[in-house]
């Protein structure tokens, strides 16, 4: 073929060293005869003890790791928000807070209904035991005493059972320590690159990791994808071809950003920026779902004790409605005052203090993402639209959730630690109130995702089909956060690890059966 005489040829190319591209790397180069690329516009994470420590995870919000997406007007929520984007080996799993849930069999069951045919909850529970990342519930020495009593609390205020190990069995409510995918010992991560690539990386001739280097555009011969165009470091254009797929891994933000740039998206949008259309491709960037939420922060009576694994270590899941399928409503519990936001609307961050974040596991508001230039190096925008869901549900959910924290929080042991409501406030009551108050204060858990979503072959808005190749083109598959037709209730890192573990799958039986994509 005339691409083996190209300098820069390799079977599969990722594009994107992240979450799911870490897993798919290293399962495909297992085969010996396999050639693989990685292409990861960061550094890499060894030996960043920066990185590596999980309770430094905050340190890497807006810094040089940090690709940090701006949110386009949110009229009815906060406009303020910045979308962490790791740039960095490892992706976000090197970001983050390691919070690791199996997404729940309900999670799987309702993206087979909507057209992803072969993910549903029977068949891919398997991945789950595949994952190479130490998975383990918060360490004892790391359960601080005020989330500990924020647990006992919980309980003592509401019907729910205490959960230890989130992940033995499906739950529909419950209050307990996280999983994290980190190691106790010495509180570093077990992130995807940890996990799957520091092992093999310099072991194996056949895996290919080209660091600090930006995808700019695909490579297209009519429908097939040949391979993708970067920048490296150094400012150098290389195109790195592709013998038999191109594995598109950059993110819920960046890999429909790549698409678009390459002319692959929706027509009018395209001709509109004068982007030629290599393939016209409605649902791309559209469905951009997060996990919204607001926060309810206290001041404690002094200083709480220093131990934690990352801050915000026990979480509380609450079933309001019996009929809905898995939880509606969920908080997060910070042993630190997280007034970012409010200090914008007037509050003061008092010394100490703890914060509950109600969040909503299902929101049924949809965005979308677009570009603004033909630019590649300009950032698309990302409209949220958060809270414009038609019946105000997600809105209310937030309501909910601060007035079940306020209760939660006048219990004890809890109580005890808590000197007084900082924000918004013990005479914010009414329901109005407490809605323009959780909306304006509104933060992301940096969940983005939906963007390129997997549907079923004859669906018009769908990107991938449920073999994750790119609807109309040829040789190119997406795996990572981008194809989630809907939003996990829970978050949504393992998901994302068990979409690379399956992609490795359906890629290794496509070439086994003498195919691509």
């Amino acid at each position: 073929m005339h691409q083996d005489t190209h300098p820069h040829t390799y079977d599969y190319v990722v594009i994107g060293g992240g979450t799911a591209g870490s897993v798919i790397a290293a399962r495909l180069t297992e085969n010996p005869d396999v050639t693989v690329a990685v292409i990861e516009g960061g550094p890499s994470d060894v030996g960043r003890d920066d990185v590596l420590t999980l309770r430094r995870w905050m340190g890497l919000l807006g810094g040089e790791l940090d690709y940090d997406y701006p949110t386009t007007e949110q009229p009815r929520g906060n406009s303020h928000i910045r979308h962490s984007r790791a740039r960095v080996l490892g992706g976000c799993s090197s970001h983050n807070t390691l919070i690791a849930f199996k997404p729940l069999p309900s999670d799987w069951d309702e993206w087979e209904a909507s057209g992803a045919k072969g993910w549903g909850s029977v068949p891919m529970e398997a991945y789950y035991a595949r994952l190479k990342n130490n998975i383990v519930p918060v360490d004892e020495k790391d359960r601080n005493a005020i989330a500990r009593d924020f647990v006992d609390a919980a309980l003592n205020t509401l019907d729910v059972p205490r959960v230890e190990g989130f992940n033995k069995k499906p739950f529909n409510d419950g209050v307990g320590f996280f999983d994290l995918a980190y190691h106790p010992e010495n509180n570093k991560r077990s992130s995807a690159s940890v996990a799957y690539l520091h092992p093999v990386m310099d072991e194996r001739p056949n895996l290919h990791v080209f660091l600090e280097t930006w995808a700019h555009k695909l490579e297209l011969d009519g429908t097939r994808a040949e391979g993708v165009h970067v920048r490296t470091k150094d400012g150098e254009e290389l195109l790195v071809r592709a013998r038999r797929e191109v594995l598109l891994c950059a993110g819920a933000v960046d890999s429909p950003r790549l698409l678009l740039h390459s002319g692959v998206g929706p027509r009018a949008d395209l001709e509109a920026l004068g982007i030629p259309v290599a393939h016209d491709l409605p649902g791309v960037g559209e469905n951009l779902l997060d996990h919204p939420e607001s926060v309810i922060v206290w001041e404690t009576n002094g200083p709480i004790p220093e131990n934690s694994a990352m801050d915000s270590d026990a979480g509380l899941f609450v079933r309001r409605d019996p009929e809905h399928a898995g939880p509606d409503l969920m908080f997060h519990f910070y042993q630190i005052p997280f007034t970012d936001n409010p200090e914008r609307l007037g509050y003061r961050r008092p010394a100490h203090g703890v914060s509950m974040t109600p969040n909503i596991p299902k929101p049924k508001s949809r965005g979308r993402l677009f570009l603004t230039s033909a630019d590649p190096s300009v950032k698309p925008a990302l409209d949220f639209r958060y809270f414009t869901d038609d019946d105000d549900y997600d809105g209310r959910t937030l309501v909910d959730g601060i007035r079940i924290a306020r209760e939660i929080a006048k219990t004890e042991p809890l109580a005890g630690w808590l000197k007084r409501e900082v924000c918004p406030g013990p005479d914010i009551t009414g329901d109005e109130e407490l809605s323009e108050y959780a909306r304006k204060v509104a933060h992301t858990v940096y969940h983005p995702a939906g963007t390129c979503r997997m549907g079923a072959p004859d669906d018009p808005l769908a990107v991938v089909d449920p073999e994750l190749r790119i609807r109309g083109l040829d040789g190119i598959r997406i795996a990572d956060a981008s194809v989630f037709p809907t939003m996990t209730a829970v978050n949504p890192m393992i998901g994302v690890l068990m979409v690379g573990e399956k992609a490795a799958d359906l890629v290794g039986a496509a070439h086994a059966s003498g195919g691509a994509a």
